[in-house]
């Protein structure tokens, strides 16, 4: 069955054809001089003639005419072929400046929005409602609607003969640097920000939106109207190859630095400077928190205490608790995750030391962006042991890239935990209260025997000068000197090193399961940032260490 209708399209009276997708009906309408497929109203147009309607029922095919009723006096209104219809700047056509500016309808369309004045109209509200995310704007007495290939067309049909003005800005402004910046239609905007992240601007664009799609943590901006990606060199890549073959001007930008937040108050700016409560530190150790953790919370505790330091803690209000947050925001300017870590020891200590209830405090915690991890190649890796005289500190990094260690988990390594019989290290008690197992490299062995013989440790694997455990801040310096003389301009920490060994794994083609188990992750979308899911078996894993001349 044909479905029959008129429409008027581009101002032009013609039959719209609905019907299912059918090889043999698509022939015989193809057939009917004048035909064409309408990508805009996804339907078969055919001229609105006599002519045409008669050789759409010579087909044989079954027309529902019910949208369509020809009577005795609408059916002079189908014209002959000979017959043109009127244009819409013919005289018996109304001109849009002859409308009365109270009925005309005026058309803005500036970037990825159609902003829509026009007069109330139950009928034209039901098309706007036909428009996907279209919405009626109150402050400003219009009706939005997105900007999507063919929504323009829709409007320009549906209002023909109505239409006051149609203004089209070709750029669209957003503000970068506290500067209002203007984005033509054929330009591409990429902003990396301070976070390590692009902003990415343009006019809409599918095939855009699909390659953006394909980056790993992307995200759309609904306030700003833009995507945000990770920054990394392969992306910024995919970007300009993009930007050619599809005629565009990129343009880069770079997020100036913003203004620095107040330094944190000591015991010199503070009358009576409190200390965090002997309550706090005892309940995170009753509860086996880590050090690490024990340290920030009391910390950020502290920090709070003393900016109420003429209230007693207990007697601190909630509507303080939010003014001191807003204050480490606006004031301080900390990052999203030290504002993270302040709520969470605020809320540790009302709720778990006092045993309050739960409570919300009225402020958004801020939505961490997140960045694609550096990842150093081999040749990087190479030169950075190579720029290493130090046995001990040579051996720490050799480590660290063979096995995949946090840096808290080499310096609390002992010697008991690795089994050269099974080529297995075990890992006890790590992020999360969590046992593991990693890869013991053969090559490092050489390293590491030559380590023993000289430093001859007896608990750790790695201890400091006096005994006990080594300096994490020390291991950090050592590699961001060795990064510095083997010229890696990459920003290099210990943690880089684990990156770069699940990275270099997965290049050998390790299963990313057995890497997501070797790292301690929960979740293997944790893993997956690193690369596609790859398949070989535990035993045929070989450590990245292994494979450099060295």
């Amino acid at each position: 069955m044909i479905k029959v209708s008129k429409v008027i399209h581009r101002g032009v009276e013609q039959f719209k054809l609905d019907f299912s997708y059918d090889l043999a009906i698509i022939a015989q309408v193809k057939n009917i001089e004048g035909a064409k497929w309408s990508q805009t109203l996804r339907a078969w147009l055919i001229p609105f003639t006599k002519e045409a309607l008669n050789t759409l029922k010579a087909t044989g095919n079954e027309l529902d005419m019910s949208r369509f009723k020809v009577g005795a006096g609408n059916s002079q209104d189908m014209k002959r072929p000979s017959e043109k219809l009127p244009s819409p700047n013919s005289e018996n056509v109304l001109e849009p400046t002859k409308l009365k500016s109270g009925n005309a309808v005026s058309i803005m369309v500036t970037g990825r929005k159609i902003a829509l004045k026009m007069p109330k109209n139950e009928v034209d509200i039901r098309f706007l409602n036909t428009l996907r995310y279209s919405r009626w704007n109150r402050a400003n007495f219009v009706w939005e609607i997105p900007n999507y290939p063919g929504n323009l067309d829709l409007i320009k049909d549906h209002f023909q003969g109505r239409i006051g003005e149609i203004v089209v800005n070709e750029s669209m402004g957003i503000s970068l640097n506290k500067q209002a910046v203007s984005v033509d239609r054929d330009e591409l905007l990429v902003i990396k920000t301070l976070a390590g992240r692009l902003r990415i601007v343009s006019a809409y664009n599918s095939n855009l939106q699909w390659l953006i799609k394909k980056i790993p943590y992307h995200r759309w901006d609904s306030k700003n109207k833009w995507w945000t990606t990770p920054f990394s060199e392969s992306i910024m890549a995919q970007l300009k190859e993009f930007s050619s073959l599809e005629g565009l001007k990129i343009k880069l930008e770079h997020e100036e630095s913003g203004e620095q937040g107040l330094k944190r108050a000591n015991s010199f700016d503070i009358p009576n400077y409190k200390e965090c409560p002997e309550s706090m530190k005892l309940k995170l150790l009753e509860l086996r928190y880590s050090e690490r953790t024990i340290r920030t919370y009391c910390s950020m505790v502290e920090e709070f205490i003393n900016f109420h330091y003429r209230y007693e803690l207990d007697k601190i209000t909630e509507p303080q608790i939010i003014e001191f947050l807003r204050f480490l925001v606006m004031e301080r300017k900390v990052s999203t995750s030290y504002q993270n870590q302040a709520i969470n020891a605020i809320k540790f200590y009302y709720e778990k030391v006092l045993g309050g209830q739960r409570k919300f405090y009225f402020i958004d915690r801020p939505k961490k962006e997140r960045t694609l991890p550096t990842v150093l190649n081999e040749q990087e890796v190479k030169a950075l042991f190579s720029c290493v005289d130090n046995l001990k500190h040579k051996t720490m990094l050799m480590l660290a890239y063979s096995a995949g260690l946090r840096l808290g988990e080499i310096i609390r390594l002992k010697l008991i935990d690795l089994d050269r019989e099974r080529m297995q290290i075990r890992i006890s008690q790590s992020k999360g209260k969590k046992d593991r197992y990693t890869k013991l490299s053969h090559k490092f062995l050489n390293t590491f025997d030559k380590y023993l013989e000289e430093y001859r440790p007896k608990v750790f694997v790695f201890e400091g000068a006096a005994g006990g455990e080594y300096s994490p801040t020390s291991l950090q310096n050592v590699i961001r000197a060795a990064a510095k003389r083997a010229g890696i301009e990459k920003h290099t920490t210990m943690h880089t090193l684990r990156h770069t060994f699940a990275t270099h794994c997965l290049e050998h083609g390790v299963d990313l399961r057995y890497i997501q188990s070797m790292l301690g992750h929960d979740s293997s979308k944790t893993t997956e940032v690193y690369t596609h899911i790859t398949t070989r078996g535990f035993d045929q894993i070989k450590s990245p260490l292994d494979s450099l001349d060295i």
